[in-house]
């Protein structure tokens, strides 16, 4: 069989999440792969990691030491940057064919499966239903609401991220939607697509938990998928396999309903960047306004929870930014607040103007879930259920801010 790179001789970078770890007491990066199509993972030093901004389709290996050297003043090898291109290939992720047939295996194995295995059992919580239950219960025991909130709630915005630091706040919007789970017979959930830019990628697959398998509406999916057109629809799907922002909050929605299933709708959706450089509101793009109609009528006669999930603020410098200190936390703390008041309000255009006025610099990764959800339950009224500043790294120098909130 022939080489790949002898079919790509212009290396194209494919998507990967790159983490800053230590070796041997030095730096390095861990080339993550969103879609995890390899088994092994690559660590890279700070050099190499540097080439990776030149592996853009449009240089060889000689163009990209060259564009190293005028870049960065000093040179790389040239057999480090060949040895670094096969390297990067084994693991599949340069653009070419070896990555493509993995990426359509795994496709395949995920739609055969009997549902999607759940990724974060075994680290962000326990992966059997004895010892989830007794977790669970144990942060609602330490911080959920002494009584839930009344039977005509009808959504409840939720964080994603892990249990051990978001737990707390889980426990307090989770516990107030307690009723609500219990009542509903159908839960529109959308969640943060961390490493795609599609507006609504949509799945057939089952989500399960340890209680047991959640399954999937599918009339109401393939409705939807009509809507956003089959092939958009479907064409990130296996982000599904890999994204925690729909499976840590429908664990908790399985907890709330004592392990009892439900159908589910999984969404996710993109970034809303599009719009924060155009000056106009999602809604007005047809697409997205089709969607909301659409969900409109496929629901009507149903009881429903609509579930967002999204974090808030995303700063310091494992995100590339400044440290944050008291004072950067104080501000945070108030942009957050004032997001907060919006979703209470049911204000999604006010929630996102907010956002876009300042470039979304804190990096709120919760903003097209959020903004959906308010759209869908009209001017909702809503109650607070918790606010955490959450540590992103092992000095303090990094947060994630996540908040709960109960919609009426």
């Amino acid at each position: 069989m022939n080489d790949p790179r002898a079919r790509n001789p212009l290396p194209r970078l494919r998507l990967i999440d790159p983490r800053p770890v230590e070796q041997n007491g030095e730096l390095r990066y861990l080339l993550r792969d969103p879609l995890q199509l390899s088994d092994n993972m690559l660590i890279v030093p700070p050099a190499l990691a540097a080439a990776l901004a030149f592996c853009d389709g449009t240089r060889d290996a000689e163009s990209i030491c060259a564009a190293f050297a005028l870049h960065y003043g000093r040179r790389i090898p040239l057999r480090a940057v060949k040895q670094l291109l096969d390297a990067l290939d084994d693991v599949c992720l340069l653009e070419n064919d070896r990555a493509s047939a993995a990426q359509a295996a795994a496709l395949q194995a995920y739609r055969r499966a009997p549902f999607r295995q759940p990724i974060c059992a075994g680290s962000s919580y326990p992966d059997s239903a004895p010892a989830l239950k007794r977790a669970l219960n144990e942060y609602l025991k330490e911080h959920g609401e002494s009584a839930p909130a009344t039977a005509n709630l009808r959504g409840v915005i939720s964080p994603h991220i892990d249990y051990p630091r978001g737990g707390p706040v889980y426990a307090q919007a989770w516990s107030a939607a307690t009723r609500i789970a219990q009542h509903a017979d159908l839960a529109i959930i959308i969640g943060t697509d961390h490493y795609g830019d599609d507006p609504f990628t949509l799945t057939r697959q089952n989500y399960a938990t340890p209680y047991g398998v959640l399954p999937t509406a599918q009339p109401i999916v393939e409705a939807l998928a009509e809507v956003i057109g089959p092939a958009n629809a479907f064409a990130g799907e296996l982000r599904h396999r890999v994204e925690h922002s729909l499976e840590l909050p429908l664990v908790w929605l399985h907890h709330a309903r004592n392990g009892q299933p439900i159908e589910v709708v999984p969404v996710l959706a993109g970034s809303f960047g599009p719009f924060m450089n155009n000056g106009h509101a999602p809604s007005s793009d047809p697409l997205v306004q089709s969607f909301l109609d659409a969900v409109a009528q496929l629901v009507r006669n149903r009881r429903v929870l609509f579930i967002a999930s999204g974090d808030l603020a995303h700063v310091g410098p494992a995100f590339g930014g400044p440290p944050v200190d008291n004072q950067g936390r104080a501000r945070i703390a108030d942009a957050d607040e004032a997001l907060i008041d919006h979703i209470r309000a049911g204000n999604a255009d006010g929630f996102f103007d907010d956002i876009r006025r300042v470039g979304n610099s804190n990096n709120v990764c919760g903003t097209a879930p959020i903004y959906l959800t308010l759209k869908l339950l009209e001017a909702a009224q809503g109650n607070a259920r918790g606010y955490a500043h959450c540590p992103a790294d092992d000095d303090g120098a990094s947060i994630v801010s996540v908040c709960g909130v109960t919609l009426c």
